[in-house]
């Protein structure tokens, strides 16, 4: 059940898509980001969606390699995180050795999807550090 919410300030609706800031039609809420902006707002977090979505399957090694500088830790940790958020879909094969596959979810396509004029926007802008060996474009 959907509940309203107004204050003096904010008139929003609760797990709705459309949040204003009352009087104010270029003012944007922040609001629906809490929780998730904790994941993908840490330093890998959006890289490595990316890099999954150019790829559409990756195995955590073939991750390790694209992404320059990430520690082992580091990626576990936020591939666990991603699962838990259901940005990230964890396929484990029954094989000799395991292998394991990471792909990203409709939540998670849809995460890249909205990150992507950002990157390009940042693209732009020209002052950035490589962090992955951008394997799937051609030099």
């Amino acid at each position: 059940m959907l509940s309203l919410q107004i204050s003096k300030y904010l008139r929003y609706k609760v797990r709705s898509n459309v949040v204003t800031l009352k009087n104010q039609s270029n003012a944007i809420c922040l609001c629906p980001l809490d929780g998730i902006i904790d994941t993908i707002g840490k330093k890998w977090g959006l890289l490595i969606i990316n890099e999954i979505g150019n790829h559409e399957r990756l195995r955590y090694n073939k991750l390790m390699s694209e992404l320059k500088g990430i520690s082992p830790s580091t990626l576990a940790s936020m591939l666990k995180d991603f699962g838990k958020e259901s940005l990230i879909k964890k396929e484990t094969f029954k094989e000799i050795p395991p292998r394991v596959e990471y792909s990203l979810t409709n939540r998670g396509k849809e995460l890249r999807e909205a990150i992507i004029p950002l990157l390009k926007w940042a693209t732009k802008r020209g002052n950035y550090t490589v962090h992955c060996s951008c394997s799937m474009i051609k030099k």
